[in-house]
């Protein structure tokens, strides 16, 4: 049993529920697995042993009464260090929150729990979430177990990390501008932010959030299948009334035509000659399952959704951003914000009015797009994952990284539903490459993106599990 780690959360789920295997068992298994690998990638900061084993005695104790245990019966998962967990700090990367903790759950570890998921730990992120790059100084460097030379991605780079190297069956994270599907792409996992409105959010242990947050930021999974990716995204829809925006909207929508657009530089976008290769790749496994699949070269604005979006989520409450970076004294956090000073520190009310109306302009601009075609195949990024720190090395460096991550950041803003499908590697200037796709479909249709993503997943190599070396 000490290679249950290995099985999928739909397997390992199944086998439970058969009682064919204990949670206990697979807690077990999951916290051995922990223990091997994480000193080497530091994508998990925070677990309790103890706590995780009372967790998966719970569910093997309703299965005995002959209660139902819920959709990830016993299946081991992380969560994020940004959400709230009961006893647990909500540090969000960050000093000045090491000793905020929590006095209740968030929607989604509650949601998780009541779906029958055993928390085995908290995964790291950057200081305020704010870059595509993963280490603070409260709980250090996240390390990619793929190659180390590379960024784990960001914000949500201890989840990707941590599903990567078998660490869980399934990892939560939040996207606001990529911080899901970057990390799952530059891990080589699969990764899926939903639309807003469609995963129940709330933090009781801070402040409520700005509006640019609110309407920006959700929650989501990282999985290793994209059948996982499905269960763990029914399991963390469930409804709670404590966050205003969530849909009570179902999880398939009506049949659409087999037709997709795939459009392989958005606005210009550079894209690398590798990620090109598994954009056409990946439209011919469409191809052959039937579909449609038309090549553009224009779509609906995504530069200028891109350009709004950081307005919109960082002018709202830009100066206390730049306050707590500079108190917390993170180096990353500043050279972001610092990076962005221009498009954020200019807003008043009347610009921030209009960022608005035109969000109302563009997202109908999308949703008449998705009507004629259902599902949009786009690079994640420009680039194949950046070296590590790359947004450090300089002003232009910097700029880099912000250019090519367009497409990431430009789908928030009309609170689309985005999936990082992995599709094998490729080679960098740093080595051994994860390389993916993302396909994006229309609001609540995150149905598509995982009917398209699982042809895509079933062309190729499965997902293997990386064994970062120690060091």
């Amino acid at each position: 049993m000490s290679d249950l780690w290995r099985l999928s959360a739909v397997e390992l789920a199944t086998l439970v529920r058969k009682r064919e295997v204990s949670a206990v068992q697979a807690a077990q298994s999951a916290l051995q697995r922990l223990d091997a690998v994480n000193p080497a990638i530091n994508a998990v900061v925070d677990h309790r042993p103890e706590d995780v084993l009372a967790q998966a005695a719970e569910v093997d104790a309703a299965l005995a009464r002959g209660e139902d245990p819920g959709l990830l019966a016993g299946v081991p998962v992380t969560v994020k260090v940004n959400v709230d967990q009961a006893g647990f700090a909500t540090t969000n990367g960050v000093r000045l929150q090491k000793d905020l903790i929590a006095e209740r759950n968030s929607p989604v570890v509650d949601n998780l729990r009541r779906a029958g998921a055993v928390i085995v730990g908290r995964t790291n992120t950057p200081a305020f979430s704010l870059r595509w790059f993963t280490g603070n100084a409260l709980h250090g460097d996240t390390r990619n177990p793929r190659n180390p030379a590379l960024t784990p991605g960001g914000s949500s780079g201890g989840a990707a990390s941590a599903v990567a190297a078998g660490i869980g069956h399934l990892a939560h994270g939040t996207d606001i501008a990529g911080s899901i599907r970057y990390p799952a792409y530059a891990c080589g996992v699969h990764g899926l932010r939903p639309s807003l409105g469609r995963v129940a959010a709330y933090n009781a242990a801070l402040p409520e959030r700005s509006i640019g947050g609110q309407i920006t930021a959700v929650s989501g999974p990282l999985g290793r299948t994209i059948a996982d990716i499905r269960l763990g995204l029914a399991a963390l829809a469930a409804p709670d009334p404590r966050d205003p925006w969530w849909v009570p909207a179902p999880l398939t929508g009506p049949d659409v035509p087999k037709r997709a657009a795939l459009c392989l530089n958005p606005d210009g976008m550079d894209t690398d000659p590798a990620i090109v290769k598994a954009l056409q790749e990946a439209a011919r496994r469409l191809s052959e399952a039937g579909w449609t699949v038309d090549t553009l070269e224009a779509i609906p604005p995504m530069q200028e959704a891109a350009d709004l979006q950081i307005r919109m989520w960082m002018a709202d409450g830009y100066d206390a951003m730049v306050a707590a970076a500079e108190k917390e004294g993170d180096r990353g956090a500043l050279v972001a914000l610092a990076g962005q000073r221009d498009k954020a520190a200019s807003a008043d009310l009347t610009s921030f009015s209009a960022v608005l109306t035109r969000r109302a302009t563009l997202t109908r601009l999308w949703e008449v797009f998705f009507a004629e075609y259902p599902v949009l195949l786009l690079p994640v990024s420009a680039e194949l994952p950046f070296p590590d720190n790359l947004d450090l090395q300089g002003d232009a460096a910097y700029a880099r990284v912000w250019r090519a991550q367009m497409t990431q950041i430009g789908l928030p803003f009309m609170g689309l539903p985005g999936l990082s499908v992995a599709m094998g590697s490729a080679m960098s200037s740093a080595g051994p490459s994860p390389v993916g796709v993302q396909v994006v479909a229309g609001r609540f249709r995150e149905d598509l993106c995982l009917a398209a993503g699982e042809i895509i997943e079933a062309g190729g190599e499965a997902v293997g599990i990386a064994e970062p070396a120690l060091r």
